[in-house]
Parts: structure tokens; sequence; C-alpha cells
């Protein structure tokens, strides 16, 4: 095209998506979908380059729809994602594109989901199936899913696919699709992994990529706070007072650091919540749509909790843990200054962690800016100006005058001052009894018995300690260190054509399981030992207890055999480990000797 499209009428989509759009408040493309849209529109295959809130799901799924016939009941679209939470996003996303496309149907199928409504909604026939890789392929196995009429299929952050080890589950669907389809793959890096299945599975693919400097990171403000380990929390609730904002995210490495993370925020009066891999679908819906509504404005989570959270309020995300993976730093900070819009980023740097800024900024194109942990003075300033402000406020409050009639007979009767009265009063409604904090130096000649210590975080462990996204088999996790593992035996093996990838991605897929959970995988013939981290909710084996690999069902329960006699470091991932046994029979159940994970 001669010049670049300024409304969504020019990209060639029907009357009614314009609609729609416009509906929505969608006011002009982004740069990438005023690149794909006319491409797939034109029936091309495509290879987009498009980081988290570039806009890439109305890119693929606008095309996709113009190009749908409500008269065939058969599944026309497949979109697959890698998560159960970025499917339902997607899923409610293209439901809000087709609301003036009469008779278009979408399903999201995916994991931890019970198999009767999903099949309910197969039955009845869906236009559009978004789903996750292992439950798209128990649906092909059991012949519910049937996609010989498929026309367009997309793979959405298909890099997070393969780092989930999905590779050959969405091999495995891509070759049960008619040869006569159009593709679309959307990726927020290009490893070589991704380039290879696209010159196997796309035919003539038209690259879409956006320049960095107006990717998603460019509209959000990033900055660095230098800070020792033990000062983290203390430097994370003056930051919380003096920044204006609106819904938080805070990113933190491991399940257990969010948990203890959002209580002490709790402690210090902060409405926080914690999101991490362990809460069941149903708790993780409400404190996502606490987020989105304003009813929770802090959330605490790690980077796998955090796949596909979409929530347009939030207006600064907290690296309290430095992220070791640098694509996850993009990935973090993308979760605001979404589609256009600002947003800030702040990074705690403790002193080991300095190295890493370089690699920051070089990810995300952006300088980041040195800023100073806010001192007490501009705390007590932010404080005095809101207790101001609800002053202001209460003035105008139906109770104001009975209030007023009071303290005039309190200073009539007592002889004190009306703004002494006001100060006791104010005093009486402070919600802290150190209002204002004191100053640094006053604080430093302290004895040192009675400062504020805030406890060792989970988290303060530095650049070289265990990660929560897993996406490195050579790093530490938590287990691997404490040596806590569960021996699991699973009912499928070697002659079933799987590799440790295949189990990993369907446990991980199907109960919300992380990488760092799973330890050593051994494969047997008609079997395999898959070592798990020991004490697991019961809500992951409710939702395994289906789950099938290749079409096989995994029966998975506790290994009765003795634990393997192996050496510190030997193995896939390293470590001693140990793990109880337990009955071979029945459902696996969660060991009740569990420890907490330090």
């Amino acid at each position: 095209m001669s010049s670049t499209p300024s409304t969504f009428a020019d990209l060639g989509l029907s009357a009614g998506l314009v609609a729609v759009l416009s509906d929505l408040g969608y006011e002009s493309p982004t740069p990438i979908q005023a690149r794909a849209i006319p491409e797939l529109l034109a029936g091309r295959d495509v290879v987009g380059l498009a980081q988290t809130g570039t806009g890439k799901t109305a890119a693929f799924a606008l095309p996709m729809l113009d190009g749908l016939d409500p008269d065939r009941s058969e599944t026309q679209a497949l979109i697959m994602a890698p998560t159960r939470e970025l499917a339902l996003q997607v899923a409610d996303a293209v439901t809000s594109y087709a609301a003036k496309l009469p008779g278009i149907r979408v399903l999201p199928v995916y994991g931890g989901q019970g198999y009767a409504a999903q099949l309910r909604g197969l039955e009845r026939g869906a236009h559009v199936v978004v789903g996750t890789p292992g439950r798209v392929i128990d649906h092909l196995e059991r012949g519910s899913l049937e996609l010989s009429g498929l026309d367009h299929l997309v793979l959405d952050e298909a890099d997070e696919m393969l780092t989930m080890g999905f590779a050959e589950d969405v091999e495995r669907i891509l070759r049960d699709t008619p040869d006569e389809k159009q593709v679309a793959l959307f990726s927020a890096t290009m490893p070589p992994a991704i380039r290879r299945l696209a010159k196997k599975y796309l035919h003539d693919p038209v690259d879409v990529s956006i320049d960095a400097s107006i990717r998603s990171t460019s509209t959000v403000k990033q900055r660095w706070i230098g800070v020792h380990h033990h000062g983290k929390f203390d430097a994370l609730t003056r930051l919380l007072e003096v920044e204006d904002g609106d819904g938080l995210l805070i990113f933190v490495r491991t399940k257990q650091s969010t948990e203890d993370l959002a209580e002490r925020l709790r402690g210090r009066g902060f409405d926080a919540a914690a999101l991490n891999g362990d809460l069941a679908q149903a708790q993780r819906e409400r404190i996502v749509g606490g987020l989105k509504s304003g009813a929770i404005d802090i959330v605490v989570a790690t980077d796998v909790a955090a796949r596909g959270l979409d929530v347009d309020r939030i207006t600064h995300v907290i690296n309290y843990d430095i992220p070791h993976d640098t694509e996850a730093y993009v990935h973090r900070i993308g979760r605001t200054g979404r589609a256009g819009r600002s947003g800030d980023a702040i990074v705690f740097v403790t002193p080991r962690e300095r190295r890493m800024l370089s690699a920051l900024e070089k990810v995300s194109g952006r300088t980041l800016e040195q800023m100073s942990v806010p001192s007490p003075d501009e705390v007590n300033e932010r404080r005095a100006s809101r207790l101001t402000e609800s002053i202001t406020e209460s003035l105008g409050s139906p109770q104001f005058h009975a209030f007023r009639a009071l303290v005039e007979a309190y200073v009539a009767e007592h002889g004190v001052e009306m703004t002494d009265v006001a100060a006791a009063l104010a005093v009486l409604g402070a919600d802290d009894p150190n209002f204002f904090l004191r100053p640094e130096a006053e604080q430093r000649h302290e004895p040192r018995e009675r400062r504020e210590r805030a406890p060792r975080e989970d988290g303060d462990r530095g650049f070289d300690r265990g990660a929560d996204r897993g996406g490195d088999r050579g790093r530490r996790s938590e287990s691997e260190e404490s040596g806590e593992w569960t021996r699991y035996r699973l009912a499928v093996g070697k002659r079933h054509k799987i590799g440790p990838s295949a189990i990993v991605g369907a446990l991980a897929n199907e109960g919300g399981l992380k990488r760092s959970d799973f330890g050593k995988i051994t494969l047997g013939t008609d079997h395999a030992i898959v070592e798990l981290t020991a004490g697991l909710p019961d809500a992951v084996f409710e939702a395994l207890r289906g789950t099938r690999i290749s079409g096989k069902l995994i029966d998975l329960r506790l290994d009765d055999g003795p634990p393997p006699n192996r050496n510190r470091g030997e193995g896939a991932r390293g470590g001693r480990r140990s793990g109880p046994s337990g009955p071979s029979s029945g459902p696996p159940r969660k060991p009740r000797h569990s420890a907490r994970r330090d």
C-alpha cells in the first residue's frame, strides 16, 4: 500500500466489522494491524513479529472473521494459544469482534475445564475454535473436533508454545489440517525453531513486523532503583505511596513469594492479591476480574501466572525481582502501555544485578532511567496531600453539620481551640499511629535492634538462583535446592512415540504447572517416571485426571518403585532429589508432609 491506512475502513474490512470496532472505541489501526490485515485479507500466509500489547489479536482475528461463512456449521478457523488464560482472552476478543456477524459461534477449549461444556459446544458447531495444543489434540483423538473444513489457522505466541514444550503437539495438529488453508503465525521473538516451523508449514509467507521503535515498550517509561535485599520491601511501600497510577502489577520469581509479599502489603494497608500457578481457575478469574473492575489495585504475580493477562487499567509494572530471562522482561513490561497507551515500568536492582541493566536496555530498545527510593519527606508530603483531599471531600458529607455541632459543643465545654480538636480527630482517624515517617538520619541513629527489618524475601536470591519461568533447563529451581520431589508414573512411554517435552507440555497445560515444577523425567518402553514438586495442590491432580498424550490416557499415579540412586549433578536437571513413594492405584494424592519451600 502506498500510504499507512488511517482508519479500519481503509484496510478493506467489511462494514459490520468496522461498525463493531467503532462501538468498541477503536479509532485507528496499530502498526501491526495496518500491515497484517491487508495481507491476510488478500489470502496470504503471514509470519508476524509482534509483542504483547501491540494489537495483534485484532490483526489476525478481524480478517479471519471477514472470511467466515455462518451457514457452514463446521469449524472453519482454529486459533492455538500456549495457555488457557490466553485462549480465554483471545476467545473473548473474537466474540466481541463478531458482535455484528449473526450466527458466528466461538468456542474456547482448554485444560482445567471439564469436557462436557466443550463437547456440547463442538456438537452444536463452532465456527472458530480457540484452544491450547493439549486439549485440541484430545478432541481430535476423541473425534469431537473435525478440521477437514478448516480455512484459517492461527498460532498465537508461537515462541511461548515452543518454550513450554508444545512443539510436537503443534506439528501434530498442523499435519491433521488441510493443505489448502491460510496460516498466520505470530510471535514476540523469532528463534530458529519458529523460522523452521514457518518454512515447513506456511506457503510463501509474507513477513510482517513492526520496527523496534514503535513496539509496545516504546510507550512504557522504564526506570530502575538501586536497592539492597533487606531494603526492598520498604522501598516498595514508599514507591506505592508516591507513584500516581491505577492498577499495579508486581513481579516476583516464585509462587511462595507472591503469597508472602501480598500478605506483607496487606499488613501495611495495601489492597493486594497473589496470582500464581497454585490458584484454581475460579480464583484466578476472580482476581483478574477484581483488577479489571478496580476492586483490587495491586496484584503480585509470577511470569507464568501472568501469561495472557490483559488488563487496560494496569499503569505500573514493578519488577520486584529482576527477571532471569531478558525476553521475560519485555513480556512483563508489555502488561502496561497497551496498544499505544502510556505506562510505567520500574525494576529493583541489587548491587550484584547491576550488570543486567545493559541487557534489559538492549532487549527493550530503551534506556532505563535511574530513580531514587522515595524519601520520608516525599512520602509525608503525599500523605498530607491525601489527608487534605479527604478533608475537602468530607465537607460535603450529609453528616457534616451534625458532627460540626458536636465539635462546637466540645469546644465550648472544654475551652480548647477548634484546630486542636480537628488535629485530635485526624489522629483518631489515622490508620497508622506513625502517620508521618521520621527523617532517615533520625532512623540511622536509632538503636539497631529497634530498626524495622523486613524479613528476607524468598525472591531475594540474586541473578543466578531459581527461576519461576523455567525456560532454561540449566537453572536450579527451589525444589531442586531443597530436594523435595514426588515421583509419579505415567502410562505412556517410548512406544507411544513421545518425548519429555510432550510430557512437560501436557502436564503444564492441563495442570497449570510451570517448568520448575518438573524434575527428572525417565522414559521407559510403555511408561514414564516424572518427578514433580512436592506439595502440589489437589486441584492440579483433579485437572490431570483425564489428561491424554498423543491420545493415550496418562493414568497419573504415585510411583511405588525405589527412588534412583544417583549422585548430585546427574539427571536432566541436576541436584539431589528425593521423594516419597506411595500406593500405585487410584488418583495421585497431595503429599501430606510437604514443607514450606524457602
